[in-house]
């Protein structure tokens, strides 16, 4: 029986499903408009402006090699806080817009299964300058973090939906990505799920890269409570879910990769 289950779950992992799929049916073959590339907000609400590529201070140019072989997974932070500068660049640098195409469409900084960009980035902060507190949604389009709500024990509380794991609350940010399923779904039925998850991980090694620009560490965390985190950030569960995330600190003893030559 255990290995019956190991073997259907397996399939998740393989393309074999694509076989199945009448993409003839699929909504996008249907002439149905793709969804929005990102959630929409109201006009007035709570916008923080970040800043945009070329603005930054205190980013540097890395070397590239070293920025590899320094990554690792770095779990306990410093009390430094990030800036609004380093907060901007890890947000361009992990779903950043490089091209829009059109409402459903754009070039981003990472790979995606048929530019369909799944996911949204919601941000714990807790120790970012001028940044206060509280639960943002980041919104490349804008390039500018929307407030969504602000609670209290805020790092409590993100640690408890992590199964107690520490660091999301000792970290100045934590990123938390959600996964709209149906922005896949559209262009691939069924067969939307393996790619999400591939995604996913695009999208977080791009962070890691980034933080070694900056001397910050940060941990993929995949092990959490589901609906505990779902509540937390205040989605649905269904249409819009948790699927990863990442809490990012600056790390002493740690240095900047250095530029190369």
């Amino acid at each position: 029986m255990k290995q019956a289950t190991l073997e259907q779950y397996r399939y998740f992992l393989k393309d074999s499903i694509r076989q199945t799929i009448d993409f003839s049916q699929t909504d996008q073959r249907k002439g149905i408009d793709p969804p929005p590339i990102e959630k929409p907000f109201a006009e007035d609400a709570m916008r923080v402006d970040l800043v945009p590529r070329g603005g930054w201070k205190g980013i540097e140019e890395i070397d590239l090699i070293a920025a590899i072989n320094n990554r690792r997974s770095r779990r306990t932070y410093g009390k430094e806080p990030l800036t609004a500068d380093e907060l901007s660049f890890l947000l361009w640098a992990t779903q950043g817009i490089r091209m829009r195409i059109d409402t459903g469409h754009a070039f981003r900084t990472v790979p995606s299964a048929g530019c369909r960009h799944a996911f949204e980035t919601y941000l714990c902060i807790l120790n970012v300058t001028g940044i206060d507190q509280g639960f943002y949604r980041y919104l490349p389009v804008e390039h500018q973090l929307l407030l969504e709500f602000t609670e209290d024990r805020m790092a409590e509380k993100i640690v408890k939906a992590s199964f107690g794991q520490p660091y999301p609350g000792e970290a100045a940010v934590t990123f938390i990505w959600t996964a709209i399923p149906y922005r896949m779904e559209w262009r691939y039925d069924i067969g939307a799920h393996k790619v999400i998850a591939i995604d996913a991980g695009h999208v977080c090694q791009n962070l890691y890269l980034a933080c070694e620009a900056i001397g910050a560490g940060t941990c993929a965390v995949a092990a959490y409570d589901q609906e505990e985190m779902d509540r937390l950030v205040r989605v649905d569960g269904t249409d819009e879910f948790v699927i990863y995330l990442a809490p990012v600190g600056k790390v002493e003893g740690v240095v900047k990769s250095p530029a190369g030559k």
